[in-house]
């Protein structure tokens, strides 16, 4: 029903995982600041909820995504994430593409470090999702109808490693997951449910000040 972006994120993943190996000795203690960017993918949940009886589906997104990260302790990180907008095909069964709609996923989590002194640094952590819909447009066959998706607030995991390459730049990857739960109105149906709940794959660099 709906055509999947490539899923290059585990990809890349895989080769920051592949620096491990050589990374030099390096340290994050309480005070310090990191900042990162890098490329974001968005993988909806496969189950994306229906209409009329009609099934929903929402494409996979992929766009520029950055942190903001302080050091509350030399193993407690307080971090943002943010993005420029993700764009998504929402597809309905047996009609194809309906939509095209953007959003922005700004999530703030706390990072908890197992090995701040280290030149590899995994961390899991924890915290809250809010998502704005910024652009809805229909097409095909619901073209000219009025489309509009709720924000949504929710709660997010991650989980990831910042592999160092100099004493103050690293390579980094993270896998996130968000509770993304929507509703959708469109002019002339019943409104609908859209719980898209994706993985978020992060790819990228960052620096430490």
């Amino acid at each position: 029903m709906r055509t999947k972006h490539k899923f290059y994120a585990p990809l890349l993943m895989g080769g920051v995982l592949g620096l491990a190996a050589a990374a030099p000795a390096g340290a994050l203690e309480q005070g310090d600041w990191t900042a990162r960017v890098g490329y974001g993918q968005v993988n909806p949940k496969s189950d994306n909820g229906s209409v009329l009886g009609l099934d929903v589906g929402v494409d996979d997104g992929s766009s520029l995504a950055f942190t903001l990260g302080y050091m509350l302790t030399d193993n407690l990180n307080l971090q943002v994430l943010g993005a420029l907008p993700f764009k998504h095909d929402v597809d309905v069964q047996g009609l194809g593409t309906v939509a095209e709609v953007e959003h922005l996923p700004p999530t703030v989590t706390l990072q908890y470090r197992f090995t701040p002194k280290s030149g590899v640094r995994p961390y899991v952590g924890a915290g809250l999702n809010y998502t704005t819909f910024t652009s809805e447009d229909t097409k095909g066959a619901l073209a000219g109808a009025d489309i509009e998706l709720d924000d949504s607030f929710g709660f997010a995991l991650e989980g990831g490693v910042d592999v160092d390459i100099t004493r103050n730049m690293f390579a980094s990857a993270a896998v996130f997951y968000a509770d993304i739960e929507t509703e959708a109105e469109v002019t002339g149906l019943p409104k609908f449910d859209v719980p898209i709940d994706p993985w978020v794959f992060f790819v990228g660099v960052g620096w430490t000040f």
